[in-house]
């Protein structure tokens, strides 16, 4: 299984505020889009995959009306 650092924000969507919650922890998994869907379960999620050049892979969620991005950097 690889090991990745994940990192999970996730947009804040009141007037005024720019901030993000950010979330960061350390998983295993051979397919970061089915670890999103496992955390998303249950939900009608659309999901977009982009695979960096250096192993990298960025996975945004569209899920009752939040964008959230997760990025799964290979340790």
């Amino acid at each position: 299984m690889a090991e990745y650092e994940l990192v999970r924000e996730i947009q804040n969507l009141c007037r005024n505020n720019q901030m993000r919650d950010v979330f960061f922890e350390e998983i295993e998994t051979e397919d970061p889009a089915a670890y999103v869907r496992g955390l998303l379960q249950g939900k009608r999620v659309e999901l977009t995959v982009d695979t960096g050049e250096n192993g990298c892979v960025t996975v945004y969620a569209a899920c009752d009306g939040l964008t959230q991005k997760f990025i799964f950097t290979p340790l």
